[in-house]
């Protein structure tokens, strides 16, 4: 029990330090209807990947993307069942916008650091529908 409370102190520290500067209204219409979620799951070895994360955050990379035309959530989260796992939320209004991103110069900057980090990658991608009607009365607002 008090293996799982100090995980889940560290987990709140870190999570305190990754989206403090959250945009919530912004990030909150990353569900709208058409928007291109894209899940990317960062795995090294020794915390590898949970210091990509805060060098991409220290470094201003990641202020830097989410100030981007089109960006709407850039987000890291760490596993609690794979504290080697960082998993980055990425959510854009449309394709045009990610393309956008991937012919900046951080992703230059964002590709050299997963080579310093040696970290792989897994990635899935949605289309934001929506939340249907019927499923509004549970979801706690």
């Amino acid at each position: 029990m008090k293996t799982l409370f100090i995980l889940l102190i560290s987990a709140a520290v870190f999570a305190g330090a990754f989206f403090s500067n959250r945009d919530v209204s912004k990030a909150d219409s990353a569900s709208a209807d058409g928007a291109i979620t894209v899940n990317i799951r960062y795995t090294g070895k020794d915390g590898a990947a949970r210091r990509f994360a805060e060098e991409m955050i220290r470094s201003g990379t990641v202020g830097a993307i989410r100030a981007e035309k089109g960006n709407l959530r850039y987000e890291y989260y760490q596993s609690l069942d794979d504290p080697d796992t960082i998993l980055l939320v990425d959510s854009w209004t449309d394709q045009g916008a990610i393309d956008a991103h991937h012919a900046s110069e951080m992703m230059k900057t964002i590709a050299r650091l997963r080579e310093k980090y040696d970290l792989h990658m897994t990635v899935e991608r949605y289309v934001g529908a929506g939340t249907p009607a019927s499923e509004e009365a549970f979801i706690r607002k």
